[in-house]
């Protein structure tokens, strides 16, 4: 199913609650309707959701019809969403124009974290990442950010995520307004209420981005995609260490000023050995950061293999022993096309192979 907006039709969906308020506040005035008619509406966008206005059946049938002209509500298309036995929910979801994107909600105990997509497709070639092999497609709106969450919401009431993550596709810091304005929605008391310190931000290091970040003033949590201490072999794994290097971006997350995570997928033979433990326990000392060990996904890399569970352990003992506060992190959804960009690529193959109408 394919999304039911343009990518240039102008939704309140795309702004922040507060100006999506003024919007609306303005629109109520015009009109000569009662002011507390603003709050109904404004509730309908994330609090308390709707697919439509239609089904906002507190509002007279007459202002839901012409709410639904005058601000229709876009939604993502849902194209496919697989299970996994471990309790790992991965859904891809197609837009408008039939790009797509994923998202994967991880429950934990009462933990339920969404991993969410703020770009079509992924420049930066990781090598480790199969969404590099996508290529770059295009930018997301800040709808279709903030909408994945919206969306699960209104698929699934019981689904409705405590943490979220800009971990899929794409590198969010790449796309900071769309990205900037979709923090505040998730986390504004007229959007969707998260706490900022449930919402954490990864990068590769766009410097840029992490110094807009770093300027907002609520505790965002910020995730760094380490997985090399050395620049010389992060090179090889992330193309992106030629622009931003390293060591300046280690510098800029000392300025953060708040707890920064180090993500490290365990790549056999390329980042496991215990000098590279040592080295990353050196960096995770200065910055006071935590690291989180995760095991390569092995549908998303081609070529690449996961560290044995024994070198992992093995690895992590180590950053423990040097004082580092080091989680491994399990694989999740192996069963399924979890691994970041996988799910979107088993799709596009398909659709090639399958013959034309």
């Amino acid at each position: 199913m394919v999304a039911n907006y343009r990518h240039d039709s102008p939704t309140l969906l795309d702004l922040p609650p507060r100006t999506a308020r003024a919007a609306i506040e303005t629109w109520i005035r015009e009109r000569e309707l009662p002011a507390y008619r603003a709050d109904q509406i404004v509730r309908r966008l994330w609090i308390n959701p709707v697919h439509e206005w239609s089904a906002a059946r507190e509002l007279p049938a007459d202002l839901r019809t012409r709410l639904a002209a005058a601000f229709p509500l876009p939604r993502l298309g849902l194209e496919q969403r697989e299970i996994s036995t471990d309790g790992t929910v991965k859904v891809l979801w197609r837009l408008h124009d039939g790009e797509a994107i994923e998202s994967v909600l991880i429950p934990s105990g009462a933990r339920r974290t969404l991993c969410i997509s703020s770009q079509a497709g992924c420049a930066l070639g990781c090598v480790f990442c199969a969404t590099g092999r996508m290529g770059f497609r295009r930018n997301l709106t800040p709808f279709e950010i903030a909408g994945q969450v919206r969306q699960l919401i209104l698929d699934d009431p019981g689904a409705r995520p405590t943490n979220v993550v800009f971990m899929g596709m794409g590198e969010p810091l790449l796309n900071w307004p769309a990205v900037d304005a979709a923090l505040s929605i998730l986390n504004d008391e007229e959007g969707l209420r998260l706490g900022a310190r449930h919402i954490t931000v990864s990068t590769v290091g766009i410097l840029p981005g992490m110094r807009e970040l770093r300027a907002r003033p609520e505790q965002f949590r910020l995730a760094i995609s380490l997985h090399s201490p050395d620049p010389e072999r992060r090179v090889g794994l992330m193309p992106i260490e030629k622009k931003y290097r390293l060591r300046d971006v280690l510098d800029e997350a000392q300025r953060f000023g708040r707890r920064v995570t180090f993500e490290y997928v365990l790549i056999q033979g390329r980042n496991d050995a215990d000098s590279d433990a040592d080295r990353l326990g050196t960096l995770a000392r200065r910055l006071g950061a935590h690291v989180n060990l995760l095991p390569l996904h092995p549908g998303g890399a081609p070529g690449l293999a996961p560290s044995s569970g024994n070198r992992i352990r093995q690895f992590a003992d180590r950053l423990r022993r040097s004082g580092v506060e080091a989680v491994v992190r399990r694989s999740r959804g192996l069963d399924i096309a979890a691994a970041c960009g996988q799910l979107y690529v088993e799709m596009e193959a398909k659709r090639r192979r399958s013959p034309k109408d």
